[in-house]
């Protein structure tokens, strides 16, 4: 791929899409283009139609959603499942309307059945029923890869989707109203710690198994993707390793240097049993993780340090 495209990174502001962003311009790529949720709201479909046609990006990188953990998410479904839905068909569309011809679709392992064999294939979508607790914003993410498949098959365009399982790292959200699971755990036992290391008290049973991509992988994986015309229309991104929350929660423990006592909430809802992502097929492709879990995790307690008096106290 020509290092002068136009890439247009939808989404450029958030932990996915800054990681893009500064791989792209690490690997030579100049012609960079972002704008802020303030600048061009997204669910407006006149707006992104006439940003496109001004624009006109030779790609354009879908890093923009409305994300948030299991609280978030059963909170807010409504906003969920149609601010996803207008972002992403936004974009298509307008991709399509303005003969874009390489378009990248970010989703989420949650796109997958809640109790689909393990590890998580591709052809395992639609196969089965979702998991109750974030279905709204996993069936928006489906739509999306349906509708890239749709334009892929009947446009013969390179509109392809990456499935992403949970990402972490630097510029983390960890709002611990919002956030998911691993930047939260650093944030209490952090928190904790500075307070005489008290108690943290963590959510469900810890028996659940899951799996963490560190977010410049999943980047790299973009990159991949844009410089290879993959075969496919649907892809895994992953580790291809899982371990227990439990397990999760001793390494963030020992990181942050927290000894005090860790309680689970068993009132609370563990979400889906295990979420082990397939990876063969970018495998096969040539694409391969690089940044192991206690490596990633130690960067991002790292950039949570530097950055701490960015974040709200919210009291524990």
């Amino acid at each position: 791929m020509d290092k002068e495209s136009k890439i247009y990174i939808a989404g450029h502001n958030g932990m996915v899409g800054s990681a893009i962003w500064r791989t792209l311009l690490a690997q030579g790529f100049s012609n960079l283009v972002g704008v802020s949720s303030k600048e061009l709201d997204l669910r407006n479909q006149q707006l992104v139609q006439d940003f496109i046609a001004k624009e006109k990006p030779d790609v354009i990188i879908d890093a923009a959603a409305r994300v948030g953990g299991i609280l978030a998410n059963n909170d807010y479904p409504y906003q969920f499942i149609m601010e996803n839905m207008q972002i992403q068909n936004n974009l298509i569309d307008a991709a399509l309307q303005n003969n874009v011809e390489k378009f990248v679709f970010l989703g989420s392992s949650c796109i997958y059945p809640k109790l689909a064999p393990q590890p998580l294939k591709e052809d395992y979508l639609l196969t089965d029923t979702l998991e109750p607790t974030n279905e709204w914003y996993a069936i928006a993410k489906i739509t999306g890869v349906k509708t890239c498949q749709a334009i892929r098959k009947q446009f013969g365009k390179d509109f392809v989707s990456l499935m992403p399982t949970n990402l972490y790292g630097t510029y983390d959200n960890f709002d611990l109203n919002t956030s998911h699971v691993l930047p939260a755990m650093i944030r209490k036992f952090h928190e904790a710690k500075e307070n005489n290391n008290a108690s943290v008290i963590l959510w469900g049973s810890g028996t659940p198994m899951r799996e963490f991509l560190f977010v410049d992988d999943m980047a790299k994986a973009v990159v991949f993707a844009l410089e290879n015309k993959l075969p496919d229309y649907l892809y895994n991104v992953g580790t291809g390793k899982d371990l227990t929350i439990k397990e999760l929660a001793e390494t963030i423990q020992k990181i942050t240097g927290h000894t005090g006592e860790i309680i689970w909430d068993s009132t609370k809802p563990d979400g889906t049993p295990r979420k082990l992502m397939d990876v063969s097929k970018m495998h096969d492709l040539g694409w391969k993780h690089q940044v192991e879990l206690e490596e990633g995790i130690k960067k991002t307690y790292d950039w949570f340090l530097e950055n701490i008096q960015n974040f709200k106290q919210v009291k524990l």
